[in-house]
């Protein structure tokens, strides 16, 4: 990714969440990925880390529509992926989606217990959440302008925890300075 298109998508994250009563802490954590992909229009999102605590950590993410997650599960992370403003769709799956059979996915969605089809998409209003436990995998991306999704979850450890389906993804994208930082991002080097 570009270091503009970075210092772009931290503006547009900034507005939105200002336009929409976020404030976030001082010298917040950013995070702004590409999934490794080369195309963050298509494989994007930008997270902003408020707490990461040995036991728990919060987040809080911004996406324009068509910026898709990809598939991914976690080992040890159990996770509420909550709409803080517009609505998000998730695609759930029992397994790799690749080799996903016809088990069903259980999940929470408002803290009520629900099964889907694997394969299934469930759409996320504001306010509402999905707690996934680990091996649950899953995809989400925007179907509103933008999305504000809020995540709070057991500790994180993007390096070890996270578990694509596609092999090729890289957590933090390959940078190409064209332009100074406008914020320090988890994925720099000191």
């Amino acid at each position: 990714m570009k270091r503009s298109e970075i210092n772009n998508l931290v503006r547009s994250a900034t507005k939105c969440f200002e336009s929409n009563g976020w404030v976030l802490p001082p010298n917040p954590k950013w995070d702004v990925t590409d999934f490794g992909l080369g195309d963050w229009k298509e494989h994007g999102l930008v997270l902003v880390n408020l707490a990461d605590e040995p036991e728990y950590c919060e987040k809080l993410m911004y996406g324009q529509e068509g910026m898709v997650t990809p598939s991914h599960t976690h080992l040890k992370k159990k996770e509420d992926i909550i709409s803080r403003f517009g609505t998000f769709r998730i695609q759930l799956w029992c397994d790799d989606p690749s080799e996903a059979d016809e088990r069903p996915v259980h999940v929470k969605i408002n803290g009520e217990p629900k099964v889907f089809s694997s394969g299934e998409t469930v759409d996320v209003s504001a306010g509402s959440r999905i707690t996934l436990v680990p091996g649950v995998y899953h995809a989400f991306w925007p179907i509103s302008t933008e999305c504000i999704i809020g995540e709070v979850s057991t500790a994180n450890d993007d390096v070890n925890d996270n578990i694509f389906a596609n092999h090729n993804i890289g957590r933090y994208p390959e940078l190409i300075e064209d332009e100074p930082a406008l914020v320090k991002l988890l994925s720099d080097k000191d």
